[in-house]
């Protein structure tokens, strides 16, 4: 039988890559406030693991929930959806 876990997947943009296979990724969430009924957005950050170090700030990614692989990594990086743009280097 194989073993299926419903593991929670996220997206979100890469603040920093400043460590060594670690990316802390900004996710943003949207809801409804139950009062005022306004748009709401609220942000979180996560710390992935990033084998093979290929992301760089300004990138979206994908991260999906892992066992705990450090004191604060419990998310894997999954893929780069969206290359950061590189700003023109030039003079």
């Amino acid at each position: 039988m194989e073993k299926t876990t419903k593991r929670k997947t996220l997206q979100g943009t890469v603040v920093s890559n400043k460590m060594d296979k670690t990316v802390v990724v900004q996710v943003e969430r949207r809801y409804m406030h139950p009062k005022f009924k306004k748009v709401v957005k609220s942000t979180r950050k996560y710390s992935a693991h990033d084998e093979n170090n290929e992301c760089k700030p300004g990138d979206v990614i994908s991260i999906r929930e892992t066992r705990p692989l450090s004191k604060t990594k419990r998310w894997r990086m999954l893929e780069v959806l969206e290359k950061a743009v590189e700003e023109g280097g030039g003079s």
